[in-house]
């Protein structure tokens, strides 16, 4: 973060809250570069130097809202790996159920996400991307490295390539679960979340060989 934004942390906690909350709404709607700090300003009725006096420009405003993403999306994830008594399959489990909840609780957060991931224009998208990729895959390559030392996993795996197939399923099921439409005829929409996710995390613990998939 390129700006000190002291006097925005100093600000009741309610209404650093309504803040981002519209500011997260502006860029979640029209984008980075069509987000207009005006709008954001007229709806929370505050002058707009009092926005650049905590945050410096639109893009310190964008880095904040980023970065408290990333912090929130962290903690179930910690949650979920500093829990002790599950084995590595109910820690995946756990965490197709705990993304998904995040992207109910955040959905303009991860509108935006959407937006950075099929946008090759995005302003900063690679270090964007990278830090929170980069974060999910530090979670998982940590749970498979647990699974092998506990002996849930094969000693003889490729933990780069487990870590490479973990991230793209889970992130296509929070895709998924997100926007419906991307899965017409397909998605087994009479099954509930934890459904999915226990049908899922079955597929890989068992492959396809086993009818308990």
């Amino acid at each position: 973060m390129t700006h000190n934004n002291k006097t925005f942390e100093n600000l009741p906690e309610e209404k650093q809250q309504r803040v981002l909350a519209e500011a997260t709404r502006e860029f979640a709607d029209h984008g980075y570069h069509q987000a207009s700090v005006n709008r954001i300003v007229d709806r929370l009725g505050i002058a707009k130097g009092s926005l650049f006096k905590y945050f410096g420009n639109k893009q310190g405003l964008f880095e904040h809202i980023f970065g408290h993403a990333v912090a929130q999306f962290k903690k179930p994830l910690k949650e979920i790996r500093d829990t002790p008594g599950h084995d590595f399959f109910e820690r995946i489990e756990q965490s197709f159920i705990a993304g998904c909840k995040f992207v109910d609780a955040h959905p303009h957060i991860y509108r935006i996400y959407l937006k950075m991931l099929f946008n090759e224009n995005f302003p900063l998208r690679e270090r964007f991307l990278g830090e929170i990729r980069g974060a999910l895959a530090r979670f998982l390559r940590q749970l498979v490295e647990d699974g092998i030392k506990a002996g849930h996993l094969p000693e003889g795996l490729n933990v780069d390539m487990a870590v490479f197939n973990l991230h793209a399923i889970l992130d296509r099921f929070l895709q998924g679960h997100a926007v419906p439409s991307l899965d017409p005829g397909l998605e087994p929409a009479h099954l509930s979340l934890s459904e999915k996710a226990l049908g899922l995390t079955n597929f890989l613990r068992h492959g396809l060989t086993e009818a308990s998939c």
